[in-house]
C-alpha cells in the first residue's frame, strides 16, 4: 500500500473532534526518529529559483545531519549531498551561525584531499589517481545527486531517491494555487532565528484563525469572522467564511459592522496591517485604501467600498508596471488565504503578496527550531528590492508587533506540553483541522502519533 493510499478518506476522521499526544513536541528519541523516517523522505522547500540565476550560483540547504548543494547549471537546477565521495568531507562549509551557505562556482573543491566536481556533479580532478590500481569509476567518484524540482517559484528537493514526483506530492495544491502565478513575486523581506519550541508548535501558531481573537485582539474591531480548516491528503488549506457579497481577494480582511464607516475601518486596517504586522498587505493597498474617504460618499455600501478599493489598487500597481494575476473569485473563495504543504511549509497566498513560514528542527533538540518568515510581493520588472535572510531574535524589535505576539505562544506552549497535568492537544475539528491533519500524517511516517477520539460524541 502506498503512503498515499494510507492517508484517503481522513476528511471524514478529522472532522470529529480529536486529541493528539505530546510525544511529537517533546520526545527526543521521536525527535531523532524524525531523521530517517520523515525529513529524509518528504518533498522539502529548499530555495527561490531567483536565488540562483546564473550557472554556478549555489545555495545549500540543512536538516539536521544533511546538507545538500543546490547548483544553477547550463542545464537548469541540480542538487548534491553536500558530502566528497573520498572521504565525506563537507564541500561548501556553512559559516557558524548562518542558516546556509550560497556563492558562485564553476567547480566544488574538497579542502580536505583536493578531489573536484563540476556543477553536474562529476569528478574533475583526484590527486594520484594511480594509486588506486584503476578501480574508481564515474559511480562512485561522482556527487550523489538528490531529487530536485521547482514549483511556484520555490526550489524543492527530496532526499529519497525512490520519492514520487513532486507535481504528485503536492496535488492539489499546485492546481489550486497556480492562477495566483507565486512564481512572479519576489522577497519584499525575509527573516529567521533560532526559536524555543519544537517546529510544529512553530508551524500550528499560523496554520488556523481559532487564536486572532484572542492573540491578536487589535483585530478584533476589523475582523471577526469565523475561519474554517479542510484536508487534502498531506495538506490543507484555511480561510474565513465570508459576508454575502463579498468574494474579492481582500475580503476576508475586511470586516464592516452596522455602525462602521467601511471607508474609515478599512483605510485603518490596511494602515494597522502595514505598520504592526508588515504584511498581508502592499504599500499601494494601504495608499488606495486610504483615499476611500475622499473618493466615495458617505454611506457608501461595504461591498462597492471593497470593489472600489481593490480596482483602484489594481490600477495603481498597473501604472508603474506591476500586473496581478486575474483569478476568478469563486476560485478565490475555494482557496482559502493559506496552504499548509506538508510537513513544513505554509503558503499565505494573494494576486499581489505572499506570506510563507517554514520551520524544521535545530539538531535533535525537540525544544529547538528553525524558524523562517518570508514576504513576497510583485514589483516592477527591475525594482526587485535585494535581500538577504536576515537573523532576527523572537522579539517585536527584530520582526513586527503582530507576529512578537505568535512568538510568545510558542515557547510558552513548549513548556505547557510538558506540564504533568496536559493529556494531549486536542484541535478544534472545525478552525484546527490543519493541526490534525499534520499529526493524521506524521503518524503515517513515524508510525506513532495519530490523532485519537476525543471521548464519546454519542454522549
Amino acid at each position: 500500500m502506498t503512503m498515499t493510499n494510507k492517508i484517503t478518506n481522513i476528511k471524514e476522521v478529522l472532522s470529529e473532534p480529536v486529541t493528539i499526544p505530546v510525544e511529537a513536541y517533546v520526545s527526543e528519541s521521536y525527535a531523532r526518529d524524525e531523521r530517517d523516517k520523515l525529513w529524509r523522505k518528504v518533498w522539502l522547500q529548499a530555495g527561490r529559483v531567483e536565488e540562483v540565476p546564473e550557472p554556478g550560483n549555489f545555495i545549500t540547504y540543512e536538516v539536521l545531519d544533511d546538507s545538500v548543494i543546490i547548483v544553477m547549471t547550463d542545464e537548469g537546477i541540480r542538487a548534491y549531498h553536500n558530502a566528497c565521495p573520498h572521504r565525506g568531507r563537507r564541500l561548501i562549509d556553512v559559516p557558524p551561525g548562518a542558516r546556509n551557505a550560497k556563492g558562485q562556482r564553476s567547480q566544488f573543491f574538497c579542502g580536505y584531499h583536493g578531489w573536484r566536481f563540476n556543477t553536474r556533479g562529476e569528478n574533475t580532478h583526484i590527486p594520484h589517481q594511480d594509486d588506486w590500481q584503476g578501480v574508481l569509476d564515474k559511480q562512485c567518484t561522482s556527487l550523489t545527486p538528490v531529487k530536485v524540482d521547482t514549483w511556484g517559484g520555490w526550489i524543492w528537493i527530496n532526499l529519497d531517491s525512490d520519492c514520487e514526483p513532486l507535481q504528485d506530492y503536492l496535488d492539489p495544491v499546485t492546481s489550486m494555487l497556480d492562477p495566483f502565478e507565486l512564481q512572479n513575486m519576489r522577497f519584499r523581506w525575509r527573516k529567521w532565528g533560532v526559536f524555543d519550541c519544537n517546529w510544529k508548535v512553530a508551524m500550528e501558531a499560523f496554520n488556523e484563525t481559532y487564536h486572532v481573537q484572542t492573540t491578536h485582539p487589535e483585530f478584533n474591531k476589523y475582523g471577526a469572522f469565523r475561519g474554517w480548516a479542510k484536508t487534502h491528503g498531506k495538506h490543507s488549506n484555511i480561510g474565513y467564511e465570508r459576508p454575502k457579497d463579498m468574494d474579492e481577494n481582500q475580503s476576508a480582511k475586511l470586516r464592516v459592522s452596522e455602525n462602521d464607516d467601511p471607508r474609515v475601518s478599512t483605510a485603518e486596517m490596511q494602515t494597522y496591517t502595514w505598520e504592526k504586522a508588515n504584511t498581508n498587505t502592499t504599500q499601494t493597498l494601504v495608499d488606495a485604501a486610504n483615499r476611500l474617504a475622499e473618493e466615495l460618499p458617505e454611506g457608501t455600501p461595504a461591498d462597492q467600498v471593497l470593489k472600489h478599493w481593490i480596482e483602484s489598487a489594481r490600477k495603481d500597481d498597473e501604472a508603474r508596471g506591476v500586473i496581478w494575476p486575474t483569478v476568478d473569485p469563486a476560485h478565490v473563495a475555494k482557496s482559502g488565504t493559506a496552504w499548509q504543504i506538508f510537513p513544513n511549509f505554509q503558503i499565505g497566498h494573494s494576486v499581489n503578496n505572499a506570506l510563507c513560514y517554514s520551520a524544521r528542527p535545530h539538531g535533535y533538540d525537540p525544544d529547538k527550531c528553525i524558524f523562517e518568515a518570508a514576504v513576497y510581493e510583485l514589483f516592477p520588472p527591475g525594482e526587485e528590492p535585494q535581500t538577504e535572510w536576515e537573523f532576527s531574535p523572537p522579539t517585536e524589535e527584530a520582526w513586527c508587533y503582530v507576529l512578537s505576539q505568535d512568538f510568545s505562544n510558542m515557547a510558552a506552549v513548549q513548556q505547557g506540553m510538558k506540564s504533568m497535568g496536559f493529556s494531549g492537544t486536542k484541535p478544534n475539528p472545525y478552525m484546527e483541522r490543519s493541526t490534525a491533519n499534520l499529526h493524521r500524517n506524521l503518524a503515517q511516517y513515524m508510525g506513532t502519533g495519530s490523532p485519537k477520539p476525543l471521548g464519546d460524541n454519542k454522549k
